[in-house]
Formats: C-alpha cells, structure tokens, sequence
C-alpha cells in the first residue's frame, strides 16, 4: 500500500463519482484510478466502494477506512512541513516605519545600512502619520520608525536624525514670490494652510513660531497631509510653513522660499522600544551616524 492509493481513495470517496476524480482531481484516466482503487482493496482485503447509478458508495468497510486513511495523509502532510520548516527556517521579520514623504530619503539609506542582512531576514515597510508610528512602537508592531519625537511615549525612545527648517509654501505666481526670503509679517492678511492634528508635534512648531513672530495668524484651513496642503495652497493661493522636505513633492504651481531671520526647525528622530533588544536594531542603532551623513548629503542638510 502506498500514499497514492489512500489519495485516490479519499479523493474518489469525496466526489463521489470514478469520473469526476479522474479528471478534475486527479487529472489521470479513470480506467487507471480504477485499478489503482481495485489494488488497494486487494491489499486492503475488503471491498471498499460499489458502482451505482447514481455512482460511488462506501461500503460500511470503506467508511471505516476514509476516517483513518484522512488521519495518515493529514499526520504525513504535518511531519512534511515540520521537516521542512526545519530545512528551511522562516526569516526573523523586522518591521520599520516611515513617516510619509520621507521614505524617499531614508528607506533607500536605511536598507543600505542593512544590506548584509537582507538575505537573512524579511524587511516589512510601513509609511503612516507620526503618532501611528509611535503607536505601533508601543505595541510592538513596528521595530523601528522615522518619525517625530512623539509627547506622552515614556516607552520609547528616540535618536536625533536631522533638524529640517520651515520653509513658506505658495503659489508660484504669489506676489511673494518675487522675494527671496520671506518675513512672518509678510504672511500676515494671506490665505494661510496649516497643518491638521495628525501631524501635533509639526502643528506645535509652527504655532511656536508664528507667536514668538509677534503675529496673529489664523489659518483658514487645516491639511492632513502634504500632498493636501499642495491642494489647498494652489487652489486657494494661500501659503503654508512646511518642513524642507517638502519640496520633493512640489508641482510646477507650487513653489517654497525660505524665511528670514531665525528659522524655525523641526527634528526627524528615528524611534523604538527602550524593550526592544532586536538584533537588526542594535545593527542600525550602531551605523545611525553613517545613516545620517548619507542621508544628509542626498537632501542638502
């Protein structure tokens, strides 16, 4: 008796028909399956099926049979799997997050980082707003994330990657345009986008900023995103602050000058576990300064 017959066995048993488990599970001739079935019971010494119009019955003999024959095929199809998951292991996954628009910059750097160890492991990429990804830190979802030092995370901990100046987004027919640098004042009396709470520490800064400016601004409208606040700054031909990075997603209406005087800055840090003891983190938290300089260099920081 060999695997194949209970195979055929059961499958025949499941379709009920010689026929229909000859062609569409079994994919060879039925005459074929017919001896096959006919040697099993010779070995097995009982009759296991009769013909009727209606096709195949089990015999109480060939009921009793399909129950054990499932178990044998089930039990050998769990010990292949074992005996292959231990030939080939699964890669240990690591998870890492970016906070969107900046997985331009570092997620090219950061595997580069971690080229060595690609063959070995599984890299997941996420990209999310900021407080998500400190989120998915806490919970242990994400190993590690570039995103904003994230308040109210005594969990976490975060490494410094870059400081990035504000820049003024606007219209790139804006009278203000024509000048090179832009003052706080000259923001006053324009349309102004700001962003919304799914970005609070970038909110925070920008409030910051424009109250130690001395001005009262109130932004007529809120963006979840910078692709958003594009939208609104060219249809409304209002202006915005946004970080430097920014600019890779400027389209030809839309355009940035920097601001005068002391420009307000906001930090990129890359954020994990203090629990976390993962090896591919250690890794990275190792040739973080390299990360920075390349990465640094690609965007002109």
């Amino acid at each position: 008796m060999e695997l194949r017959h209970l195979r055929y066995f059961v499958a025949v048993a499941e379709a009920g028909s010689l026929t229909v488990a000859a062609e569409r599970k079994l994919h060879t001739s039925q005459p074929s399956l017919s001896r096959q079935i006919q040697d099993l019971e010779d070995e097995v010494g009982a009759q296991l099926m009769t013909r009727t119009a209606r096709g195949i019955e089990l015999t109480p003999a060939g009921r009793a049979f399909l129950e054990h024959a499932r178990v044998v095929l089930s039990q050998v199809e769990a010990a292949t799997e074992a005996a292959r998951r231990v030939a080939h292991p699964a890669k240990p996954c690591f998870s890492m997050g970016f906070l969107t628009g900046h997985e331009l910059t570092w997620m090219p750097e950061a595997l580069q980082i971690l080229r060595d160890e690609l063959p070995n492991i599984d890299v997941m990429i996420s990209s999310q707003y900021s407080p998500l990804l400190a989120e998915g830190l806490s919970k242990g979802k994400i190993g590690a994330a570039f995103l904003r030092r994230e308040k109210g995370a005594p969990d976490l901990a975060f490494r410094l990657l870059v400081k990035e100046p504000l820049m003024v987004v606007l219209p790139s027919d804006h009278r203000l345009a024509a000048l090179k640098t832009i003052s706080p004042g000259d923001l006053v009396n324009e349309t102004f986008v700001t962003v919304s709470d799914t970005a609070p520490v970038l909110r925070a800064v920008i409030d910051d900023y424009l109250k130690r400016s001395g001005i009262k601004i109130t932004p007529a409208h809120e963006a979840d995103h910078v692709v958003m606040g594009m939208s609104l700054i060219a249809s409304t031909g209002g202006v915005g602050l946004l970080p430097a990075y920014a600019q890779n997603f400027l389209p030809s209406s839309i355009t940035s000058r920097p601001l005068k005087g002391d420009t307000p800055t906001i930090e990129l840090v890359l954020g994990y576990k203090k629990s976390n003891d993962s090896p591919i983190l250690k890794l990275l938290l190792s040739r973080l300064d390299e990360l920075v300089a390349r990465a640094s260099k690609k965007i002109g920081l």
